[in-house]
């Protein structure tokens, strides 16, 4: 029997890995300590970036993207666009178990949820509600000071958002993963980032290891960012060195495209329970690893333009 291990973004990542680390300490599959971890933080509504009291889209509706996936079969599952659903994950899990398809959007991921039990409810917070509206962009913005890189130069949408990703590893050498955020507030309806995509918000093979992404999603999905990841990982690269590459491969198609790199971060774990992490500078990104009798909230380094 292996150690477990089980790794997450984000300071909430905490919150994450310990509901994980509780399942897989009792012997539980991978697949279920991650979901339950991702809907540890799906339930908190003082985290504005993921399920109940998610910052809405422009028209202020809580739009929310979830996926699974597990390594031994590649069995996967998403949701996209979803509405009035506290629990993306689980349904995405559904989606896998029940399903012949890989992703459910919009109103049929709703409908879908409703046929398979998950009750309807608003996602709203007065919290989250007060947020929103102080991020809301003025009607008429003052010009940008000169000098002072707007939006559209520096590739960097006006609000981020801090996607939960759960990666584990349970000690029956299993890998799996899931993902989970209200995305970008004031996204435009219907807008859908990396994190139901399967290959750019996660992905997880037990043959070479799991990988999963935060941060603007427009710039994980252009270079398939965990599907990348764990490629380096089946040819050799380790956890960390896999993680940087991918950083660097966002920073060099940022390069090609006239603009600075936006705020994106990579997570790896391998078979053997070896655990990576890299973003690109000015990102700040920190995340949270579990291991037996012992949760660390690390810093992952940050990779500066043409390093």
């Amino acid at each position: 029997m292996a150690d477990y291990v089980v790794i997450a973004t984000w300071p909430f990542g905490r919150t994450a890995v310990k509901a994980a680390a509780d399942l897989l300490h009792r012997g539980k599959p991978a697949l279920d300590a991650v979901i339950a971890g991702t809907q540890a933080v799906e339930d908190d509504p003082q985290v504005h970036s993921v399920g109940f009291g998610g910052l809405a889209n422009s028209l202020g509706t809580v739009q929310l993207d979830a996926c699974v996936m597990e390594g031994r079969t590649l069995a996967c599952g998403g949701v996209a666009a979803l509405e009035n659903v506290r629990h993306p994950a689980a349904l995405a899990r559904r989606v896998l178990d029940k399903t012949p398809h890989l992703l459910l959007a919009g109103e049929g991921a709703r409908l879908f949820a409703l046929q398979q039990g998950f009750p309807l409810e608003s996602l709203n917070t007065p919290e989250s509600v007060a947020e929103w509206e102080k991020r809301k962009p003025p009607s008429h913005p003052p010009p940008a000071p000169e000098r002072k890189p707007s939006a559209a130069i520096t590739g960097e949408p006006p609000f981020s958002h801090d996607t939960v990703t759960v990666l584990a590893l349970d000690q029956g050498g299993a890998l799996a993963g899931a993902c989970s955020t209200s995305g970008l507030a004031h996204k435009l309806p219907g807008r859908v980032g990396d994190s139901p995509l399967i290959g750019a918000g996660l992905y997880v093979d037990n043959a070479a290891g799991a990988a999963g992404a935060t941060g603007v999603g427009e710039e994980v999905i252009r270079i398939g960012g965990s599907l990348l990841v764990v490629e380096a990982l089946r040819a050799g690269r380790s956890a960390q060195e896999a993680c940087e590459l991918a950083v660097r491969r966002v920073n060099e198609v940022a390069l090609r495209r006239g603009v600075h790199p936006a705020k994106v971060a990579f997570l790896a774990l391998d078979p053997k329970g070896k655990t990576g992490a890299a973003c690109t500078a000015r990102t700040g990104f920190e995340y949270a690893v579990a291991r037996p009798g012992k949760i660390e909230l690390l810093t992952a380094p940050e990779i500066e333009e043409g390093k």
